[in-house]
């Protein structure tokens, strides 16, 4: 990791600079119906944070712990303590910035294809 994106203190979590943000792992990051299911909640509302904890997902806590691990690595979200919970943002000014429209496809891609009967 480079020093952009080492942690400050114990408290603080390690994010890529905006430099070091590569397309081939946000694409990685958003290829998990989890994950993608965690930024289209987060892109719903991209000014707000969510704790971990309100994202009902069908998986267990250490899976969850490693999905949100995945997006900011990948540089996707940023994750800041408040207090004891972990705070969960959209870095869409990020995203949008690199790879202009990218997010905003990906994430109506995916509206359209949870609208699709399950069968198609």
């Amino acid at each position: 990791m480079t020093p952009a994106a080492t942690a400050r203190s114990s408290r603080d979590l390690p994010h890529p600079a905006r430099e070091e943000i590569r397309l081939e792992g946000v694409l990685h990051a958003l290829s998990d119906p989890v994950r993608l299911r965690i930024v289209r909640v987060l892109a719903a509302d991209s000014d707000e944070l969510f704790s971990c904890s309100y994202f009902d997902l069908p998986v267990t806590k250490s899976t969850t712990t490693h999905h949100f691990r995945v997006l900011r690595e990948s540089g996707v979200i940023r994750q800041v303590y408040r207090g004891t919970a972990k705070m969960n943002g959209l870095r869409r000014d990020d995203l949008d910035a690199l790879f202009p429209g990218l997010l905003d496809a990906l994430l109506a891609a995916a509206t359209r294809q949870a609208a699709r009967p399950a069968n198609d």
